[in-house]
Order: C-alpha cells, then sequence, then structure tokens
C-alpha cells in the first residue's frame, strides 16, 4: 500500500514536471516555420546556394524563421533590424560556433579563430593573430610585400598586353593574393617555392572553404551514428580526410622550412611566433573581391571609365609605380568596392554563431545552444533598404554613411561583433592596391566577339562565392 502511494506521488510529480515545462515553453514566441517534412525538416529546400534559398524563404516566412535541417532547428536572420540585435545587442550571448564535424578536422579540433567556439582559448589566438599579424601597425608594415607583387602583376600584364591575347584575371589575380599571403603570413615566395602547386593551391582552398561549409548529414543527423553512415556511405568523410591531409603536407613543408638552420631569420612571420598552431589564411578572399569588382566594371563601361579617368586626373599620367598613399587620393574607388561587396559579400551566409543564453530577436524567443545563421547576401539586395538593389551602382554611397566595418548592419562583408573578420585591414589594403594598379597602367577590353551582356555572373561556392566562369579580359598597357 505504502509502495502503490509512493508511485503515485512519483508519477504525479513528474507529470506536474513535465506539464509544467510545456506550459513554460507554450508561452515563448518561436520564429515562424516553413512548412517541413518528417526526418529531414526543410533540408529539401536548401538549394547549391543556400543563401539565396533562404532569402527565397524568408520573403514567404519572416525575417527571422525557424527552419528544421534535419533533426537540428536553426535560426535565419534575413533583416538589418534581426542582424543588429544578434550581432550588436545580443553579440556576447551568441558569439559561440556549432561544433561541425569539418570545421572540427580541417581546424585540428578547433584550434582555429573562425570556426573556433567562443572560450578563454580562443579569445588568446585571436588576441595573438590580431597583435602579430592583423593589427594596423603590422598591415603597414608589410606593404612593402604588397606593393613589390603589384608591380610584378603589372610586368607581367604588360607582357600580355604586347600580343593582345585575352589575360584569366581570375588566376592572376589569385595567384596575386597568395604571393601577398604566403610571404607576410607563411615567410615563402609562391612563385619560387618548389613544393608548392600553384595550379592546384586555388583548388585546394576551394574545397577547403566547401569541406567546412558543407551540409554534412553528420550534422544534422547526429542521432545514434546515422548522419555519420551516410556521410561515410556518400564519401563525405573522404573528401574531408582527403582535403585535411593536403593542407597538412602544405604545413608540414612551411613548418619543415622554418626549423630548417640555413633559413634567413630577417623577416620573422606568423609560422616564426608560433608554429604548434597553424591557420588557414583567407589567401583568395581579396582576389574574390577584385574578380568581382573587375567583372561589374567590365559590364557597366561608363563606371569604369569614371573610375579610371579619375584615377588618371589624380594620380597624373607618368607614374612608374603604385603605392598605398596613392589610395586616398582616389574616393570613388572606395565607393566601387563598397558596390561591389554589396552585390558579391565574400561569405553570403556569415559563419554559422551558436547562443549561449536565451535572447529575444525582433520579439521571437531563441534558446541557448541554438544555431543562428545571417543572411548578409539577402540584407544586402533587401529593395527596403537600397532603391534598384541588383543594379551595380557605386553613387548610391556618395553622401552615405553606410561602411562595411561592421557597424552598419546593411552591409556585412566582414560580419560584425566579437566574431568580425580580424584581417579585414589586410584584406582592404591588397584590394584596394591591386584594383589600383589594374585601372591606372591599363585599359581592358572584352575579347573579340564578345559584348557586355555576355559577360557571365553565374556563382558557384557554399562558404566563399567566386565567380562560376573565369575573367577573361584584353589588357591595353597605357602608362
Amino acid at each position: 500500500m505504502v509502495i502503490s502511494v509512493l508511485c503515485v506521488v512519483l508519477i504525479t510529480f513528474v507529470s506536474l514536471i513535465f506539464v509544467g515545462k510545456k506550459i513554460k515553453r507554450s508561452k515563448w514566441n518561436h520564429p515562424p516555420t516553413p512548412p517541413k517534412f518528417p526526418v529531414i525538416g526543410n533540408l529539401h529546400q536548401i538549394g547549391e546556394q543556400p543563401h539565396k534559398s533562404l532569402q527565397r524563404l524568408a520573403e514567404r516566412t519572416g525575417d527571422v524563421m525557424l527552419l528544421y535541417l534535419g533533426s537540428v532547428p536553426v535560426t535565419v536572420i534575413s533583416s538589418k533590424e534581426a542582424a543588429e540585435e544578434v550581432l550588436r545587442t545580443h553579440d556576447l550571448d551568441c558569439c559561440s560556433r556549432p561544433k561541425l564535424f569539418g570545421s572540427k578536422l580541417i581546424s585540428r579540433g578547433f584550434k582555429d579563430i573562425g570556426f573556433t567556439p567562443y572560450s578563454e582559448a580562443w579569445r588568446e589566438r585571436r588576441k595573438f593573430l590580431v597583435r602579430e599579424l592583423f593589427c594596423l601597425k603590422k598591415v603597414q608594415s608589410h606593404r612593402y610585400v604588397r606593393e613589390e607583387e603589384c608591380n610584378l602583376l603589372v610586368k607581367k600584364l604588360s607582357e600580355s598586353a604586347a600580343d593582345g591575347s585575352p589575360v584569366d584575371l581570375s588566376k592572376t589575380l589569385f595567384w596575386l593574393t597568395a604571393s601577398i599571403m604566403f610571404r607576410v603570413g607563411l615567410g615563402q615566395s609562391f612563385q619560387e617555392s618548389k613544393y608548392i602547386d600553384k595550379d592546384k593551391v586555388h583548388e585546394l582552398l576551394f574545397e577547403a572553404q566547401t569541406a567546412q561549409a558543407s551540409f554534412l548529414c553528420s550534422d544534422f543527423f547526429p542521432f545514434a551514428g546515422l548522419g555519420w553512415l551516410v556521410d561515410w556511405l556518400t564519401g563525405q568523410h573522404k573528401r574531408l580526410n582527403d582535403v585535411f591531409f593536403k593542407l597538412d603536407a602544405l604545413f608540414q613543408h612551411v613548418i619543415d622550412d622554418h626549423l630548417s638552420p640555413e633559413r634567413s631569420k630577417d623577416h620573422k612571420d606568423i609560422v616564426d611566433l608560433m608554429l604548434d598552431n597553424i591557420f588557414v589564411a583567407g589567401i583568395d578572399t581579396g582576389a574574390i573581391t577584385i574578380i568581382w569588382a573587375m567583372t561589374e566594371l567590365a559590364k557597366t563601361p561608363k563606371v569604369m571609365k569614371k573610375l579610371q579617368d579619375e584615377i588618371r586626373d589624380c594620380l597624373g599620367n607618368n607614374k612608374e609605380r603604385i603605392t598605398e598613399e596613392d589610395i586616398e587620393k582616389v574616393p570613388y574607388l572606395n565607393l566601387v568596392i563598397k558596390e561591389t561587396f554589396r552585390l558579391h559579400l565574400l561569405v553570403p551566409l556569415l559563419l554559422p554563431r551558436e547562443t549561449m543564453a536565451h535572447i529575444k530577436v525582433r520579439g521571437y524567443d531563441i534558446p541557448p545552444k541554438r544555431r543562428i545563421l545571417v543572411n548578409a547576401w539577402a540584407i544586402a539586395r533587401d529593395p527596403k533598404l537600397w532603391t534598384n538593389p541588383e543594379e551595380f551602382n557605386p553613387e548610391r554611397f556618395i553622401d552615405s554613411p553606410v561602411d562595411y566595418r561592421g557597424q552598419h548592419y546593411e552591409l556585412l562583408p566582414f560580419g560584425s561583433g566579437r566574431r568580425i573578420c580580424p584581417g579585414m585591414a589586410m584584406g582592404m589594403a591588397t584590394v584596394e592596391l591591386g584594383l589600383l594598379n589594374l585601372l591606372y597602367f591599363f585599359d581592358w577590353k572584352l575579347p573579340d566577339g564578345m559584348t557586355h551582356e555576355d559577360i557571365n555572373t553565374e556563382e558557384v561556392g557554399t562558404l566563399a562565392i567566386v565567380k562560376k566562369v573565369p575573367l577573361k579580359l584584353v589588357s591595353v598597357r597605357v602608362h
């Protein structure tokens, strides 16, 4: 009899707790969710370019929406106002990262600064890299590298201009940014290295970025090892491991070179300072921006002419070499770069965040451990914020306070808050100087038989969005 009474009391107590939790949860104002299927949730609605799929879903569902990617709930942010709440108001409460399988492997157990969850170790690594590589003083100290590599670029393009053959700017500009980053970050000459396959490095970095941003079943069906099995059967794990081993081999060569007693110690770089924490540098992000800028300028020759006229009027006609001091003399260049960022964000879906506490965004409840995706691409093309958002029009930024440094939430090429890209200053220096050299020394024409309407602007990629078809233009040396 006593046992029966105890059982009834226990069952009643547990039931009250369960009902209490249900009542409490029912009071939450969850974001709206588009219709979903059992098990897979909304995964079937995510196409090859998730930023575009999510924009279309948000137009029907709302600027804060809740998706179920497999068994994992994800909150998607698609408006300036909601992004500001996440990235500024609640920055500290949602500045961590989810532990994704691809990121864990490529970053050797979350030892990078991009995908690592928020922690004391992450803060220390970020402080170190900012102090030793990314701070303004360090960026300025490497200006000679950027100027030398841009000067070499001009010489190579001048040789191509002599025979009038089209230049593959996609490959050429990747080699420029790779040359700069290898010298600054790894102490290596990209062009002279004996162990770097120059034609395959671009492919390797694209594979690494894709691996880190891929939608793996392991991340969305974590229960009972089912997701891992699917990834193994589909070959996803093999692809990830192949990328890891290729990167590992590249970094091992760099480390061995730095440990060699014959190596000159005249130049201290990031590997000298921290051999046990190598990072995947954002080598191609600068190249991607310059390529998209040149693509849009080639499609809109009036804008290209206006920019080139301003550059040549401000700098004169007899410069043999462009320096970084020349950048500030050409304000229209900054407008062109802003508009390029708006139309072609480096990372259209900002790297995923994860909440560390319960927050409210636009009145909706978002619990702890919830993944958040900010669709910066959708915000940058929001017709409520931008007139004719699909048009390339740098003059929209004349007398506009909007900038790209993370304080204006309608334009977020580098993110914002604690997880803003620490390499912004270094990347911008490369983009500005690279474009200035291309547009001062050369006129650019389309290959025979092409019109401006023929220039292809298709995109490919998941993390960084690149031009699908290489940009090929004919260079004409004018200075």
